[in-house]
């Protein structure tokens, strides 16, 4: 049971938030909006100018304190988000692991370790499901076969704005029930500049505008109402680099916020106990009627 209880589980519950029109009056909500920033360290969010994550933050719930599964790096924990489990169970353990390096310790009619997209995929075969990224590495992770439509954006380095103008397009035109948007940056001015740096929180802002356009694409389309949004990293770092154990490089923020989500009027703002940060915030949210589904052990 412990593997359930995660920091990672997190967003595979937030799976069975999910559901379309027929089941609406059992579910919690209709559209789920998973946001990645690649290289967000946690200690960078009181400093930034991200006015656009700060309201998410302060209409929801939130954690500064998530942990990285170790090594700090990407393909590990992007591969433990999306498969509610650590490295030791999925097998993913490097920084650009496409297939894991030790033997996963399930596998589902795909052939990969059961992710959050199969799963929904399973319990609404229906279902619109989308991945948008920058990092190619993503595609490895996700379960491609379990996804409606998946594309990687061209080089952010000539086309800063490509990835967010491909997500605005997406949930304009399909309103899919489960988006993930991929960016790799700050990672990349990380590695290039430094974290923790001038050019660092000028991306940050910058991003933050994206996030800002992708939460009104959701009002354009109908949808921001029936929406959960979860904005999150994959690791922090250090200097130029990540992949160790100090707090700038393994702490993350968990945003979450929409529907049926506790807001500071309704409950804490702040979700910090160690157990109750990595679950709870979505535990009430679970339908008992997805018994079928289950979480590898």
């Amino acid at each position: 049971m412990k593997h359930l209880f995660s920091t990672w589980a997190i967003l595979l519950f937030a799976l069975f938030i999910v559901v379309p029109n027929s089941f609406a009056a059992k579910w919690k909500a209709q559209h789920v909006v998973l946001i990645g920033l690649d290289g967000w360290g946690a200690y960078s969010v009181e400093k930034a100018d991200i006015p656009n994550i700060k309201n998410v933050m302060a209409n929801g719930a939130y954690t500064l304190k998530k942990r990285s599964a170790l090594p700090s790096s990407s393909a590990i924990n992007w591969a433990s988000m999306f498969m509610g489990a650590g490295p030791e169970l999925h097998g993913y353990t490097e920084w650009g692991s496409k297939t894991p390096e030790l033997p996963s310790r399930e596998l589902n009619q795909h052939g990969i370790f059961p992710t959050i997209f199969q799963l929904l995929r399973d319990a609404s075969p229906e279902a619109e499901i989308g991945c948008l990224y920058e990092w190619n590495g993503i595609k490895y992770l996700v379960d491609t076969l379990a996804l409606s439509y998946y594309q990687q954006a061209p080089d952010y380095n000539k086309h800063p704005t490509a990835l967010c103008e491909m997500a605005v397009s997406y949930l304009k035109e399909k309103k899919p029930a489960l988006t993930l948007v991929a960016f790799d940056n700050p990672d990349h001015i990380g590695h290039g500049v430094g974290h923790d740096t001038p050019e660092y929180y000028a991306k940050l802002k910058e991003l933050d505008g994206y996030i800002g356009q992708i939460i009104q694409a959701t009002k354009d389309a109908g949808t921001f109402d029936q929406t959960i949004f979860i904005i999150t990293a994959d690791h922090g770092g250090i200097n130029k680099g990540h992949g160790g154990k100090t707090m700038n490089e393994m702490e993350t923020p968990f945003i979450i916020c929409g529907k049926n989500i506790k807001t500071p009027a309704t409950g804490r703002k702040e979700v910090c106990n160690e157990d109750k940060r990595r679950s709870a915030i979505l535990w009430p949210f679970l339908p008992g009627h997805i018994s079928g589904s289950t979480v590898p052990r």
